[in-house]
């Protein structure tokens, strides 16, 4: 698991300077991340890594990225953020 300052340092990084990834990507952080396993913690630290663009197109579900271990944490993303929304 990460430390909390890991955690902060992984809070910042969802700020991502477009509200529509703000909107899926910080409530998911605060409210999903801590349960997730490990490994799924690591592949959205990885996730955090991309292109504002590639994350726009994952997150409204135009594509899936190419990234076996990216589709995961991505369908994690969205199933969370299409419960939210209901």
């Amino acid at each position: 698991m990460v430390s909390e300052n890991e955690f902060k340092r992984i809070c910042w990084a969802c700020r991502r300077g477009m509200l529509e990834l703000d909107l899926v990507m910080e409530p998911f952080v605060q409210k999903r991340f801590r349960d997730l396993d490990e490994e799924d913690q690591q592949r959205f630290i990885k996730l955090l890594e991309c292109e504002d663009t590639e994350l726009f197109s994952w997150f409204l579900g135009r594509v899936e990225p190419e990234d076996p271990e990216l589709v995961k944490i991505v369908r994690i993303i969205n199933a969370y953020a299409k419960a939210a929304a209901s």
